[in-house]
């Protein structure tokens, strides 16, 4: 289903509302803009945006580039991607012009790796991820997806694992002037080794791991958790 809405569209309800939250003209966004170092979001450019003023075919004169929907998210205090799809703010956002709207939330997992676009369809009410192969004879367009996605869904992961590491730390060092429980160095323990697990699939994806603490490498290390361990790099206890 062709849709005549598009993103820009979005990105310009949304960059009108967020400047009329903080109280801004359109002057002063612009003074904000060009102090970010983009210059050419002029006053002009920006009724442009917020105006969508159409050509004789029904095209947007001006659409919103990337760059300026980060510069725009910056200069507006808000998370750019919220510009597009903003969660809570609408039912429905364009996609491609082939494909109906779709809920944000659904648009904000596909933007970010989370989950495999669900663009074709709808049949029986469901949609389905795409199942032909790219250009007709390149991969299959869901392994391709997969493939490219695959360190979107790792670097959180990491953080996650990291963060539960760190805490587990903190109690395993209070508990240990105690003496006789073990239960938080056990604890600590367990979720180094899951953090180790998850830094070796990267590895072996080719991705670099992001510094840790040296005190933490040097536990891996001593447990022989880590497949490399020289290619991490250690930063600063905290």
């Amino acid at each position: 289903m062709h849709n005549d809405r598009t993103v820009s569209d979005t990105v310009a309800e949304q960059v009108r509302r967020h400047r009329t939250r903080l109280g801004l003209s359109r002057e002063q966004l612009a003074a904000e803009c060009a102090r970010l170092g983009a210059a050419d979001l002029t006053y002009a450019a920006i009724v442009s945006i917020e105006t969508g003023r159409r050509d004789k075919n029904g095209r947007r004169r001006r659409e919103v580039s990337v760059d300026e929907l980060l510069v725009l998210g910056i200069a507006l205090a808000v998370p750019p991607l919220l510009l597009a799809l903003p969660l809570g703010a609408e039912e429905t956002v364009p996609t491609v012009p082939a494909a109906d709207p779709r809920p944000p939330y659904t648009v904000w997992k596909w933007v970010t790796g989370e989950e495999t676009p669900t663009l074709g369809g709808p049949i029986g009410g469901r949609h389905f991820p795409e199942s032909q192969r790219i250009a007709d004879t390149g991969p299959k367009w869901s392994a391709a997806w997969a493939e490219a996605a695959y360190p979107a869904s790792l670097y959180p992961e990491f953080e996650r694992r990291r963060e539960a590491v760190h805490r587990a730390y903190l109690r395993a060092e209070a508990e240990e002037p105690k003496g006789g429980d073990t239960t938080a160095r056990t604890d600590y323990l367990h979720r180094l080794e899951e953090l180790a697990r998850h830094i070796n699939d990267m590895r072996r994806a080719g991705l670099p791991v992001p510094a840790l603490r040296a005190d933490l490498i040097e536990d891996m290390k001593g447990l022989d958790l880590l497949d490399a361990p020289d290619t991490i790099t250690p930063r600063g206890t905290e």
